[in-house]
Formats: C-alpha cells, sequence, structure tokens
C-alpha cells in the first residue's frame, strides 16, 4: 500500500491501520464484507480470537462440576 487512504476512522479510540490487508482497495473490501470500517473488522475479529481463547480455558462444553439449582435454569423467576 503506498500510503494511508485516510486519516482517522473517526470512531474514538480506533486508530486507522497501515495494513489492514492485501487487498490494494480497502474499499471494495469493506463494501464485501459489509462490516463497516476494515479497521472495526480487525477489532472484532481480535476479539473474538480473544474469547475463543478463554473458551478454550473455561471449557464450557465439559458437564458442571456442582449440579445446578432446581430453578436456576427456570424462566421466569
Amino acid at each position: 500500500m503506498a500510503g494511508l487512504l485516510k486519516k482517522t476512522t473517526g470512531l474514538v479510540g480506533l486508530a486507522v491501520c497501515d495494513s489492514p490487508h492485501e487487498e490494494p482497495d480497502v474499499k471494495k473490501l469493506e463494501d464485501q464484507l459489509q462490516g463497516g470500517q476494515i479497521e472495526e473488522v480487525i477489532f472484532q475479529a481480535e476479539n473474538e480470537l480473544s474469547l475463543v481463547r478463554k473458551m478454550m480455558l473455561w471449557k464450557p462444553w465439559e458437564p458442571s462440576v456442582e449440579e445446578p439449582l432446581a430453578n436456576q435454569w427456570k424462566w421466569p423467576i
């Protein structure tokens, strides 16, 4: 990429990514993904990867150590 195409994302705390993808037309990529600005897509992907790593530690698919209370999963309470 020859240089940054934009100076700001317009979103607080989200900086412009200087190398978001190998595709030279970032706007076209954003349109294809339909997920907002590429920086938002990258941020979301990083958050999802972080959650996956936590889930690997938490192992929510394994049975509970303790039995839940009789009314714990009833709705409405």
